[in-house]
């Protein structure tokens, strides 16, 4: 493939890859590639010679034989055959390396026979680069008389062999495998030039990918004009922002309007305000303008249909024109790409995805696969039966794909799938990089009407089980609330223990209580080591005006998924039920005997007071506290808390006994007195701090359940409304059943309502309560870009001896724990609040139970990552 430009010859350089340069000794070789990297076109270091390598690992170039005596000859023969052995391996050696990372190497070496030149065919194509043959065929007597100008010539007669040599090699090199081949009678004249790599782009002021489009044209202006888009005078759509949008292939067939989206397409990609890679769809349709023999099927029929409409309408004339446009269109697409930020590769572009080892390279394999994507045969009804590449993917890109139609979008290790099967009756998807958000228009019909569509299939295996394999090595969650939350692979495998061993069905295992962190700074007063002070202050620090102070109960933390009925649970977990309880570990919160009385009291109570009708849903999900401790901590509170308080209680009465005796018999131990009386003291609050907590329970009597979060109802979740809000319904659901109970809140709107909430903690605590959270008006509060802490829990003096021992007020005690450090518990509380928020809203739309489980597994995972338990 030649290109002229103004008469003049021009040849371009592969991108990446193996340049072979093919001709005997003084056809210019060096010579042409000198003037190469004096006009910028080579980089020095893009340069392999036979020559250097022979001086670099023997110290010489090159060594004369022929003129020496025989017996001398045959050694130093012996000398360069050995030498130019290890060169050329050392050579290889580096070509290989280069070609692993995508580097354009040209090899300049005579390469005269067949075998030496196959290596660097097989070398270049398994590493899916091309390799191109520079044949540099000159006459006879212009390398003889070349010859003999050099400083240390090769011969009359070695040239001469050199020339048979090569002429006779010349009649099958077409035949060889080179990707390309160029003749070159003199290399003067000729143009080398280094095109703009198709494979990459710039990011610019951002990407907006949009997924499989099919021919649905109108929902693809819908989601323009959602994206910011507005077409301009010359009907470009244009961003305000100067964003770039970029399709994964597979914008015609199937739907209704083909023609106009490949137009639409073509148009914008001509004026460089659009990008689209090559997809399996459009690979059919350009072979089947270019005239080859396809069989038209999936909705490809529909493009011929369109054309032979247009012939009719406008003319065959015009009908031919554009498909060539579009022929050449549709085989100019990239097979992917690779947008980048100040050189950088952040995100890969790939219609059916990409292996790592692919990335940046272009080659017939990674064609197909990007088309295709990683395929075993078909299954049973004819459907590819697809494998999942994505398992694999390791390096630091964000891989965006589409191909495989999913009712969601799907973030698995760094990966992104937007195909959301508009054409079937799905959505389109649009995914914004940087701001990692994603954008849907849903489809105004099912255009396909395929019984067995993929959106289907997906429906019918909507309780499949996850596939682990993909998660056990770590993963990523790409939540609306945080972005994307990764998770190491050792604490995944720790999470997957549990689950697999203690928790619930996984189809009822719906949300993860989210940690709650204490203030990021320590309390001022020398008396305590937190107080409701601190976290308002950081509230106020980030913009926060209006908070809410809730009485915290000293329980254990659960999640109730009650169902109206048995048969309303079906479409949510896949089974008739009428709920679970269960524990912020996934553990049923009840035994077995107990767990379905409680379910069918609270099913009767809502029925009773026409909760289910009132609030017209099937199901209430909720985040609450049940009372008393001791219902799920018995064990811990008997082999610890009350062995504890009473050894240390009837240690240090011992104590103090003896030193009183002491003390009467005269000796100055005063001191020590008054210190061993505040120790029993201390002994004596712990011991009354845990048993506050604890009474006895008969069946269902003495339980209590406190929900302070209403997660969601039927097709709704009510993380928008307010804390207030949620409070209220706390109220609601008191009135309800006895069972519930409300919990005591205040508003902090002013410093008299802080002074207000300050007395109230101190009153609270004071009397052995556990202490208060803090939170912001709104559920989820943003400061700038970032996310700042749902909430904030301050726990009283008395409290934290159960927390930090029973000397913890100890001066010296105290100084060294308010040198605690929570900025990972913080952390921790931000990525397991937006998972819980996302699983939440996935089980609400009936996403796949890969969906829920992933976010479920993840925030399981962060409470495998160790962090101080005491915050």
């Amino acid at each position: 493939m030649t290109d002229r430009h103004e008469g003049q010859r021009v040849i371009p350089f592969p991108h990446g890859g193996i340049v072979v340069l093919v001709g005997p000794s003084n056809s210019g070789k060096t010579t042409l590639l000198r003037r190469l990297v004096q006009e910028g076109v080579l980089l020095q270091t893009e340069i392999v010679s036979s020559d250097d390598y022979r001086t670099l690992v023997g110290d010489v170039e090159y060594i004369d034989w022929k003129s020496r005596p025989r017996e001398e000859a045959d050694i130093l023969y012996s000398d360069y055959q050995l030498l130019s052995n290890l060169a050329f391996e050392a050579m290889n050696t580096v070509v290989s390396m280069r070609c692993r990372l995508g580097k354009l190497t040209v090899v300049d070496a005579t390469h005269l026979q067949p075998e030496y030149r196959r290596k660097y065919i097989d070398l270049a194509a398994g590493h899916d680069l091309p390799c191109a043959a520079w044949v540099l065929d000159l006459p006879e007597q212009t390398l003889l008389e070349r010859d003999a100008s050099r400083e240390q010539p090769r011969g009359r007669q070695r040239v001469k062999q050199q020339f048979v040599q090569f002429k006779r090699s010349l009649r099958g090199l077409r035949d060889e495998g080179f990707d390309f081949t160029y003749m070159l009678k003199e290399t003067e004249s000729v143009q080398f030039i280094r095109k703009k790599n198709p494979l990459l782009a710039e990011i610019g002021a951002g990407v907006d990918v949009i997924g499989d489009i099919h021919g649905c044209y109108d929902e693809m202006l819908e989601l323009l004009g959602q994206l910011g888009y507005a077409p301009d005078d010359a009907g470009l759509y244009r961003h305000p922002d100067g964003r770039t949008l970029i399709s994964v292939g597979d914008v015609m067939s199937r739907g209704p309007k083909s023609l106009d989206t490949l137009r639409f397409w073509k148009k914008h990609c001509d004026a460089g305000t659009a990008h689209m890679v090559d997809s399996n769809h459009g690979w059919k349709i350009a072979r089947y303008l270019s005239g080859r023999q396809v069989t038209l099927s999936h909705g490809d029929e529909h493009i011929a249909a369109e054309l032979a409409q247009l012939a009719l309408e406008a003319g065959e004339e015009e009908a031919d024109a554009l498909k060539e446009e579009l022929k050449q269109f549709l085989l100019s697409a990239p097979s992917h790409l690779v947008l980048c930020r100040e050189g950088v590769r952040r995100v890969v572009v790939a219609h059916a995805g990409i292996r790592d080892e692919y990335i940046g390279k272009q080659s017939k394999r990674i064609q197909d696969f990007c088309r295709y994507g990683d395929t075993d045969g078909m299954d049973a009804t004819g459907a590819p039966v697809r494998k999942e590449w994505y398992v694999e993917h390791e390096s630091g890109e964000l891989i965006v794909w589409g191909h495989d139609p999913r009712p969601f979008p799907t973030v698995v290790k760094n990966t992104v799938n937007i195909d959301q099967g508009a054409v079937f009756g799905g959505s389109l998807t649009a995914y914004r990089y940087p701001e990692q958000k994603f954008v849907s228009v849903k489809a105004y019909q099912d255009y396909a009407r395929d019984p067995d569509s993929p959106l289907i299939r997906w429906e019918r295996g909507r309780f499949s089980p996850p596939n682990l394999r993909k998660l056990v090595e770590g993963y990523s969650v790409m939540t609306v609330t945080y972005g994307e939350i990764s998770v190491r692979g050792e604490f995944v495998k720790a999470a997957i223990d549990a689950v697999s061993h203690f928790t619930i069905p996984m189809e009822e295992l719906v949300y993860i209580p989210p940690t709650m962190s204490p203030a990021p700074r320590v309390s001022a007063d020398e008396t305590c080591l937190e107080h409701p002070r601190e976290a308002i202050a950081y509230y106020r620090s980030q913009g926060v005006k209006t908070m809410v102070a809730e009485k915290k109960h000293m329980g254990s933390r659960a999640v109730l998924l009650l169902f109206r009925d048995e048969a309303a649970a079906v479409p949510y977990v896949g089974r008739p039920t009428l709920g679970t309880i269960y524990t912020r570990t996934g553990r049923a919160f009840f035994n077995k005997e107990a767990g379905p009385d409680v379910l069918s009291r609270l099913n009767s109570d809502l029925h009773k007071a026409g909760y289910w009708a009132r609030h017209d849903t099937d199901l209430l999900l909720l985040d609450a506290e049940i009372i008393p401790w001791n219902l799920k901590a018995r064990e811990l509170i008997a082999t610890q808390y009350a062995h504890v308080a009473e050894a240390a209680a009837m240690d240090r009465e011992q104590l103090l006994g003896k030193l009183r005796e002491a003390e009467n018999a005269g000796r100055d131990v005063s001191g020590w007195v008054q210190e061993m009386e505040g120790k029993l003291k201390n002994a004596r609050v712990f011991r009354e701090a845990f048993q506050q907590y604890c009474w006895d329970t008969s069946g269902l009597d003495g339980i209590r359940i406190a929900p302070f979060h209403t997660l969601a109802h039927s097709g709704q979740t009510f993380f928008d409304r307010s804390h207030l809000w949620h409070m209220e319904h706390g109220r609601e659901l008191a009135g309800v059943s006895p069972l519930f109970m409300e919990t005591e809140y205040r508003t902090i709107t002013s410093e008299a309502d802080e002074a207000d909430v300050i007395r109230w903690w101190e009153e609270l605590t004071e009397d052995g309560h556990e202490g208060i959270v803090i939170k912001p008006e709104t559920f989820i509060v943003r400061s700038g870009k970032s996310l700042i802490q749902p909430a904030i829990k301050v726990r009283g003096r008395k409290y934290l001896h159960i927390i930090y021992g029973i000397d913890y007020l100890q001066p010296d005690n105290l100084a060294r724990l308010k040198l605690r450090k929570t900025g990972k518990k913080e952390r921790h509380a931000l990525m397991e609040c937006a998972l819980s928020v996302e699983s939440v809203e996935r089980f609400i739309r009936k996403e796949p139970l890969e969906r829920m489980h992933e976010c479920v597994l993840a925030a399981l995972s962060l409470e495998s990552d160790p962090v101080d338990p005491r915050l």
